[in-house]
């Protein structure tokens, strides 16, 4: 073997090995996290179960896995990486149902749920790249702002569907504190903020409503 070669060799093994280890964390701590948002749902009292396996905290994940996960990589690692996490997730929910309780029942709703994830995974493992990643302040403020909105669109349907006040007021909570505690500057807080207010009720038209007609 020359030594070109040998370079080229070392420098394929690490591409491989920065691609490889990110694309099998993402979809493992996925699976991970679904058995335990399962679990979580016999641990919470009450009400607050339903915080356990709620869109905008799965969501989460697949964002965390495109900020953290793929510092050096492109925007389609973080959407794969995203997905990856999401689909783990539905697996690792539905798994637990049907082998560690009594059964998930029907397909239905993981299927449901996986469609979904196939979604939600991407956008928001881009989301999450655009955050930590992003050029500039417009990608940064809506990859911060798409996940603030989505816990806005939770304290929308617990206050107005479910009629959960506490659960509301901790999603309400999520929605101001995230622009705050995780945008850059001042300008940015204010321009997530802003942006995150429009982003929750439509977010409530487009997804959650929706939802709420297949469950019924």
């Amino acid at each position: 073997m020359t030594a070109t070669t040998s370079v080229q060799a070392v420098g394929v093994r690490d591409r491989l090995r920065a691609w490889g280890g990110p694309a099998a964390t993402a979809p493992g701590a996925g699976l991970l996290l679904g058995v335990l948002t399962n679990l979580a749902q016999g641990w919470l009292p009450g009400a607050w179960q339903q915080i356990a396996n709620s869109g905008a905290v799965w969501s989460a994940v697949a964002f965390a896995a495109g900020a953290l996960l793929y510092r050096r990589g492109s925007v389609p690692k973080a959407a794969i990486g995203g997905l990856g996490a999401e689909v783990g997730l539905v697996v690792g929910y539905y798994g637990y149902a049907e082998f560690g309780r009594d059964g998930a029942g029907s397909l239905f709703f993981p299927l449901v749920w996986l469609g979904m994830a196939c979604v939600a995974g991407p956008l928001f493992g881009v989301a999450g790249h655009w955050w930590r990643r992003g050029p500039d302040t417009r990608r940064r403020v809506t990859g911060l702002a798409a996940l603030a909105g989505l816990f806005g669109m939770e304290g929308l349907a617990y206050a107005w569907t479910l009629h959960y006040t506490a659960q509301a007021w901790a999603c309400l909570v999520l929605f101001v504190l995230i622009p705050l505690l995780m945008a850059r500057t001042h300008k940015e807080r204010a321009l997530t903020l802003g942006v995150a207010v429009v982003c929750a009720p439509l977010a409530y038209a487009v997804i959650e409503l929706p939802l709420q007609t297949v469950s019924a």
